[in-house]
């Protein structure tokens, strides 16, 4: 049991729970990455203890039920792990959701775009039955990380069509945030000469791959925009609006889709989020607390592991495996053939030290 111990002990000198509270959370982070799975049952039948299963399932179901979790220390807990102070990263919102029975599990979710993958840092249960998120909801997902980490360390934020509307651009105009954000083709905006046309009327004629900048300031949902737009290969154009001129705007857009790798590996490529059975989004809320740790020290272990051991690169020129695969398949490993491995899991525990940076991470230039 040392090494439960330990990882207890490099968890608490950040999270500050009894004892009891995060020994659990500490075998609970255990049995995630060796069952890969959220099924409560299974993460039950993993967790090294004398008590039968009972018993540790229901451990598990009141700490989800009745623990109240601090989330900015969280959220201050992953941001340590990768980022350093005086820094400035592109922010990615978007929202998954699934179906279990009658019940909508709708999450909006707020990441740092990192290497090739997005970093969850803030997340929030919405109760709009799978529908689109609103400028509220939107304003305050964004604040809470402005409030924890301050507003210079946002190089801009990148979100999909979803997150559009004349209130929400009002805002992260006012705010100064920069932003970089699909828009709806049949929107409208103003061409060259003031008429007011669909946003996809000034993009007619390009060929497929071929990138457009218009160099002039646009009106859109009442504000001045400048929109760039891009044909794919199937035929669509990809149309994106900033607040500010740019010749990257595509290229930067394109770093949105690092949040949808993650949910992917929180999901059928790592954790298979949608195996829970629980449908309580305060438990959820909570439950993704788990997962977001569990998936942020795969990914230091991967990264760490590919320095020491690289990646192998197929005939087609991607990677075998994706870095969080290769740190969560090092980890499992270890933890399945512990017996044999036990003396490698000590360089896995350095990869979930946080960096000794600034303790109240208020602001991330202070």
């Amino acid at each position: 049991m040392n090494h439960i111990s330990e990882l207890r002990d490099i968890l608490n000198e950040s999270l500050q729970w009894n004892k009891t509270r995060i020994t659990l959370f500490a075998l609970m982070l255990i049995a995630l990455i060796t069952t890969r799975t959220v099924n409560w049952s299974k993460l039950a039948n993993a967790i090294a203890s004398d008590a039968d299963k009972k018993s540790r399932y229901r451990r598990i179901q009141r700490f989800f039920a009745d623990f109240n979790i601090d989330f900015d220390i969280i959220a201050a807990f992953i941001f340590k792990l990768f980022f350093i102070s005086g820094g400035k990263w592109y922010l990615t919102m978007d929202r998954t959701n699934w179906m279990w029975g009658d019940a909508d599990i709708n999450i909006l979710t707020l990441a740092v775009v990192f290497k090739g993958i997005a970093i969850p840092v803030y997340w929030e249960l919405l109760d709009n039955k799978g529908g689109n998120s609103n400028t509220k909801q939107r304003i305050h997902i964004v604040q809470k990380f402005i409030d924890k980490f301050g507003k210079d360390c946002i190089a801009g934020l990148l979100a999909d069509r979803e997150f559009i509307g004349n209130d929400w651009f009002k805002w992260l105009k006012r705010e100064r945030i920069s932003f970089v954000i699909r828009i709806k083709n049949n929107l409208l905006t103003t061409n060259s000469r003031g008429k007011t046309v669909p946003v996809k009327d000034l993009f007619r004629g390009m060929k497929p791959t071929e990138e457009r900048i218009l160099y002039n300031n646009r009106t859109l949902m009442g504000h001045g925009v400048y929109i760039s737009g891009l044909k794919l290969p199937d035929g669509e154009v990809l149309i994106v609006a900033t607040d500010m001129i740019s010749a990257f705007a595509i290229k930067t857009y394109a770093l949105r889709w690092e949040i949808e790798t993650l949910f992917s590996c929180l999901k059928e490529r790592g954790f298979n989020f949608e195996d829970t059975h629980v449908i309580n989004q305060d438990r959820i809320k909570k439950l993704l607390a788990l997962l977001a740790i569990a998936f942020c020290w795969a990914h230091k272990t991967g990264e760490w592991r590919h320095d020491q051991k690289a990646i192998k690169i197929k005939a087609h020129g991607r990677p075998e495996v994706s870095i969080f695969r290769y740190g969560l398949d090092y980890i499992n490993d270890i933890l399945i053939n512990f017996f044999f491995k036990h003396d490698r899991f000590e360089s896995c525990l350095d990869r979930i030290r946080p960096s000794k940076l600034d303790s109240s991470l208020q602001g991330c230039s202070s």
